[in-house]
């Protein structure tokens, strides 16, 4: 599983001290070619972290050669020193890779970087830069799982996904928990493949992924200002898959981790697959989906597994978007408790004890549609955010 199931890669997941608890806070990997090719995609927040600038700039090359990721710290809001960090860190990864002679030449320009947890603290640098040795030193072709653990902050579990088919391979692993919500989310993802690709051909799969899975998470419409998702090419395989092909496999893990981020949301006790139909645009049927997601009123009434259509409705009346209101349908766990735009069905038909809470709305517009996922508001969500500095 993760990012060692494609062949070329090797990773690590170790403890370097980031975090004051001791647990696993720095993960690398690494890209053993011969193909060095990659894409990625970042948070859209105008507010970025010094790693997101830093590895925006080297995905414009098109090539990365390893990845370190750490966990306990977002060098967010840090000013100059936070970014010089940051290069500091790639520096720190090349240097280290190339003493080992592991895999091609190393440099810094090559280096993609990602951190995750509280904003506007300096990171350890005292910590984190040892760390690389140790982790470099850690690498192996088992080390995605442990690499996976490494990258949590609130996340209760850690999550992977792998596709195989025609002799390549797609995996990946992602962290996040919490201010999931369009633009990504609070989230770092690292995907490989072992096929022949180029960067390219990666970019627009890896776009064309996220704008459907990770960009349709919504649990609390915070966005964050580290999210990162980045697909690396090793061909090692040998195989030039079919396009069409290899876009299913990488927006099938693109949406297998996105559904683990939200079963994974703090807090949470319902997941809420809230799906839009009948719209005049795929854009309606998006924004619709969200101003559904972020209506506290309904999180909280999910939570309470009560089938309050209304407040569906008061959040499709807040949007842009294309309707009649009279001609407003909604079903929640298939029950049609709203028919054009007033009462439908007998509510006491929709059981809502399951984990999964299903939500229709029809706009009677036109033929568009879109899927959005988000979570219910607990209790716990706010004990989790007062409780832990994030």
């Amino acid at each position: 599983m993760s990012v060692t199931a494609a062949q070329g890669f090797t990773a690590a997941g170790i403890a370097a001290g980031i975090k004051a608890n001791g647990n696993p806070d720095l993960a690398l990997v690494v890209n053993n070619g011969p193909r060095l090719a990659a894409a990625g995609v970042f948070t859209s927040n105008r507010v970025k972290a010094a790693p997101v600038h830093w590895s925006e700039q080297v995905l414009r090359g098109g090539t990365v050669s390893a990845v370190v990721l750490n966990s306990g710290g977002a060098n967010a809001c840090t000013g100059p020193k936070g970014f010089q960090d940051t290069h500091a860190t790639a520096e720190k990864v090349a240097a280290t890779l190339n003493e080992t002679g592991l895999g091609a030449e190393h440099n810094a320009g090559e280096i993609a970087v990602a951190s995750t947890g509280l904003i506007g603290v300096l990171l350890p640098m005292d910590k984190l830069l040892p760390g690389i040795e140790t982790a470099a030193a850690a690498l192996s072709e088992d080390g995605g799982e442990a690499a996976a653990v490494a990258i949590k902050t609130t996340d209760t579990v850690h999550k992977t996904a792998t596709v195989s088919q025609g002799g390549w391979t797609v995996g990946g692993m992602a962290k996040g928990a919490g201010m999931l919500a369009p633009g990504l989310a609070t989230m770092l993802a690292v995907l490989t493949t072992d096929a022949d690709v180029d960067g390219a051909t990666l970019d627009k799969a890896l776009r064309s992924a996220t704008r459907t899975t990770f960009d349709r998470v919504d649990s609390d419409g915070c966005m964050s200002t580290n999210d990162t998702v980045l697909l690396l090419a090793s061909g090692a395989s040998g195989r030039v898959p079919v396009y069409a092909d290899f876009a299913d496999a990488v927006r099938e893990v693109c949406d297998d981790l996105a559904r683990q981020l939200i079963g994974d949301a703090e807090g949470a006790s319902k997941d809420i697959r809230i799906e839009v139909i009948g719209a005049a645009s795929e854009d309606d049927a998006v924004e619709v989906g969200r101003s559904i997601a972020r209506n506290n009123l309904l999180k909280c009434a999910i939570h309470g597994e009560d089938p309050n259509w209304g407040r569906v409705l008061s959040a499709i009346g807040t949007t842009k978007a294309a309707f009649d209101p009279d001609r407003l349908n909604v079903a929640i766990n298939g029950v049609w408790v709203c028919k054009n735009g007033s009462v439908g069905e007998d509510r006491d038909l929709v059981s809502m004890k399951d984990r999964e809470v299903r939500i229709t709305a029809d706009l009677s517009t036109g033929s568009e549609s879109a899927v959005i996922w988000a979570n219910d508001l607990t209790a716990e969500y706010v004990h989790e955010n007062s409780a832990y500095s994030s």
